[in-house]
């Protein structure tokens, strides 16, 4: 549990970039990819990610996600 606020982490990342096509997802630069950060919890990922997304939507290769860190980091829980 987070001492600050009293309940569990479940981490999120946001990151993204340009893909090669926009039927796949196959980043056309990998050090290009723009991190937006690691969030402590999926509300303000989203957040983020809709910031980013809104930024970027005039380009129909540029795609954000959330991934979610806390199921990786602890697979057992859903």
């Amino acid at each position: 549990m987070s001492e600050q606020t009293g309940k569990k982490q479940l981490l999120h990342l946001v990151f993204g970039g340009e893909l090669t096509s926009v039927t796949d997802v196959q980043f056309r630069d990998l050090e290009g990819l723009d991190i937006v950060g690691i969030f402590p919890d999926y509300q303000s990922a989203l957040v983020a990610w809709k910031a980013k997304a809104q930024q970027t939507v005039d380009n129909a290769h540029m795609r954000y996600f959330i991934v979610h860190m806390h199921r990786l980091l602890d697979p057992a829980t859903a």
